[in-house]
């Protein structure tokens, strides 16, 4: 074993403490919310939101819970990928060494960031879904579809009859989030060498070859860990559509309890779904750095 190994499952007297201390409070805790609370638990009911079976078609169909944690990645992926491309481009643009691309790029990020989310949601969204979706005729272009194509669309996008509202959705969060994307694209940049555009430019490379074949790789594996944490921001950021009516995992969770009045059962089971998928990209994110480091 290399002493670099050793190293890693070296545990001292006062992690064994400490690790004791913690899983002691949480068994108290879990021992008062159990017994001290006025409330009665009920886990039994939680399989049912998660997998259901269909009486109609005689098979096994996924629960409200289910539906809803698939909304949420749907909602996610094609938000963090608009994003990133935004982001991308708004960050060059605040590198640039035209002034006016500067200020845009500036002016944009400024004003997302600094204000609340919520009301740029509601702002976005019925700017986009009331006036851009109707300008576009979205609806009627769903419509005009024929069954194949909406049910293959329907995998990538959720059902068709909503498609509008997630778009619009999808939309929203991206705009919200290319603003921190496009702040880790500029930090990346920056935090290349000046040198490396002198090179470059001694060698005859134009500014986006400089970009292109020199810095960004360079910059990629800087802003990868913060990429990442962001796309993970993404995935919980996700939950704030819920109060424009997107079927995700917050607002799917919102309609049970309100009908069960399984509060806890029910938000202990979605923090427990939230955790599993945002740490599932924590351990790809790390493997791909990892991979990169090599």
């Amino acid at each position: 074993m290399s002493p670099t190994t050793e190293k890693r499952l070296k545990i001292t007297l006062l992690d064994a403490a400490i690790l004791a201390a913690l899983a002691g409070a949480f068994g108290y805790i879990v021992f008062k919310a159990a017994t001290g609370l006025n409330y009665h638990w009920n886990w039994s009911i939680l399989p049912q939101f998660l997998v259901r079976f269909d009486q109609k078609s005689g098979s096994w169909a996924p629960g409200l819970l289910t539906l809803g944690l698939f909304t949420t990645i749907r909602l996610s992926v094609w938000s963090g990928i608009l994003a990133i491309a935004l982001g991308v481009f708004i960050g060059l643009f605040r590198v640039s060494p035209s002034l006016f691309k500067r200020q845009v790029g500036g002016v944009y990020v400024g004003l997302i960031r600094n204000t609340p989310p919520l009301v740029l949601i509601f702002v976005f969204y019925f700017f986009i879904g009331d006036q851009i979706m109707s300008l576009l005729g979205v609806e009627h272009v769903i419509y005009g579809l024929s069954d194949g194509v909406r049910e293959v669309l329907g995998w990538f996008f959720g059902p068709m009859n909503r498609f509008p509202r997630f778009l619009s959705a999808l939309i929203t969060l991206a705009l919200f989030e290319a603003a921190y994307i496009a702040e880790i694209v500029r930090a990346g940049i920056d935090s290349v060498e000046p040198g490396q555009w002198e090179a470059s430019a001694g060698t005859g490379m134009t500014r986006f070859q400089t970009l292109l074949y020199v810095i960004l790789p360079q910059a990629l594996q800087r802003m990868l860990p913060a990429l990442a944490g962001q796309f993970i921001s993404i995935i919980k950021d996700s939950a704030i559509v819920s109060v424009i009516s997107i079927e995700e995992l917050t607002f799917q969770a919102q309609q049970l309890m309100t009908t069960t009045y399984r509060s806890f059962e029910i938000w202990i089971l979605v923090l427990a779904m939230y955790f599993a998928l945002t740490f599932l990209c924590s351990l790809i994110v790390r493997k791909l750095e990892l991979t990169l480091s090599r």
